[in-house]
């Protein structure tokens, strides 16, 4: 469902020129409101003859961004170029621009033969405690007619101090079927999960206990659960791993719907979170909450985050008509009654962070009927939970999008009103203890191709908690 083609199957000049993948930083301010400032970040690239963007010209575009602190306070920002195939990485620490630190997974070594393997489909970053960047990306292994593909997953690892993607190395966990893939970690422990998208949906979770550097098989959350593995089974929404960097304690979240729905609907309506207390070997499922069959809840992935404090856990998700939140305070085993948190009619993408009992939960808002609306303006609003009282603030300054948001994956009919993709994140900084967000927005730039269409071009916002 994460699966993210669009532009890239239409613009096929842009594959085999690997100077076309050379990406140069440029970086345009926003006047922020009172709750975030936010700055607009870009790539540039050199496009074929006839393709053009305005009015930031040779931008690469950027959407479904991801975020991570380390210990430290260093940072780490990915978008995924809209155009060229490559993640674009940015680092740096909270306040400040970050700086462009290059096009990512733009040299991985081809598999099979006449076959091309190129990044780029899904993305998510992580800093562990030794400073080590890991960025876990969804692959794409085409054929040399561009007409046939299977997908895999790579970790990509740039040991601390590393200025750029040349000193980063490539670790292939999975080249025979897999999507949507998420990492975390906890002091030398990462894991990474993702759907096996080859054999009933499973969600697979691969482990490395130096650093990133080596990987193996590790338990699955879906087998042996009773009634879970019969509600997931061929009929799940595989949301992010975390892992408590105090405790080791793993966790993963999914939405997942029901054995008589199977085959008959991709709208989930029960959420769960699964724990692992032996590094991910073995895993417990339990059901936070249940709506009626065919209600979708996985609008899109159900968020997660443990506090690295308190150690208490954190769920959310949505109905598209509100945004709830389950929390555990004894490692996941039981959950509090859901808590509706936001005050806006149409709400899509939850994504949580949590640090010393204060929560950001940020998502597209819309005051529209629902996400279909044709003239729907959104904005991005973080939900937060802080001295023990809930508040909700407006982090873009001005809207991120105006018209319909298709919540389909890559089954949106020509992948139309998929400008915003799947996800956007938030994280804190654990110097500052501010929420850091990193969204979309599709109302900044345009792209222009040989025929004289022009579309909305996304690119990517960094905003930072005032």
């Amino acid at each position: 469902m994460g699966l993210r083609m669009p532009t890239k199957l239409v613009i096929a000049a842009f594959i085999g020129a690997s100077t076309l993948y050379t990406a140069t930083p440029g970086i345009a301010a926003r006047s922020g409101g009172a709750a975030f400032s936010n700055t607009l970040l870009l790539a540039t690239f050199q496009p074929p003859a006839g393709y053009s963007t305005a009015p930031h010209a040779n931008s690469t575009g950027n959407s479904e961004p991801a975020i991570a602190f380390g210990p430290d306070g260093s940072m780490a920002v990915d978008g995924l170029a809209w155009l060229p195939f490559q993640v674009n990485l940015w680092r740096g620490r909270f306040g400040s621009t970050p700086s462009y630190f290059g096009a990512m997974d733009t040299d991985l070594k081809n598999h099979g033969a006449g076959r091309t393997t190129l990044g780029d489909e899904d993305a998510d970053v992580e800093i562990t405690a030794a400073g080590t960047l890991l960025l876990a990306d969804l692959d794409l292994i085409v054929n040399k007619n561009f007409n046939s593909f299977q997908l895999g997953v790579n970790v990509t690892r740039c040991p601390a101090g590393t200025t750029g993607p040349s000193g980063c190395t490539h670790i292939f966990l999975d080249t025979a079927g897999a999507d949507r893939e998420w990492i975390t970690s906890s002091g030398q422990n990462v894991w990474v999960a993702y759907h096996d998208s080859q054999s009933s949906t499973i969600i697979r979770v691969k482990r490395s206990t130096d650093d990133g550097m080596t990987w193996t098989a590790a338990g699955s959350p879906i087998p042996g659960q009773g009634t879970a593995t019969g509600d997931a089974t061929f009929n799940n929404s595989i949301g992010p791993i975390v892992g408590d960097p105090s405790t080791g304690v793993v966790y993963e979240s999914y939405a997942a719907g029901e054995p008589q729905t199977k085959g008959s609907s991709a709208n989930y309506n029960n959420i769960y979170v699964s724990r692992s207390t032996d590094g991910g070997e073995h895993w417990t499922s339990t059901r936070v909450f249940h709506a009626d069959p065919f209600t979708r809840l996985n609008n899109f992935w159900p968020s997660l985050a443990v506090d690295p404090i308190t150690h208490v856990v954190y769920t959310a998700w949505t109905d598209q008509h509100g945004m709830w939140v389950s929390s555990s305070s004894d490692g996941a085993v039981s959950w509090s009654q859901p808590l509706l948190v936001s005050n806006i009619a149409t709400t899509v993408m939850p994504w949580l962070a949590a640090r010393n009992g204060k929560v950001d939960l940020v998502y597209y808002g819309s005051t529209a009927a629902s996400a279909d609306v044709t003239d729907a303006v959104w904005n991005v609003y973080d939900s937060q939970l802080q001295n023990g009282s809930w508040s909700v603030k407006l982090v873009s300054n001005t809207p991120n999008r105006v018209g319909p948001v298709c919540l389909q994956g890559s089954a949106c009919p020509n992948n139309t009103n998929r400008e915003l993709l799947d996800l956007f994140e938030v994280a804190e900084d654990p110097i500052s203890g501010k929420a850091a967000i990193i969204y979309t927005d599709s109302t900044i730039d345009t792209w222009t191709n040989p025929s004289g269409v022009t579309r909305e071009l996304p690119e990517i916002i960094l905003a930072f908690e005032n």
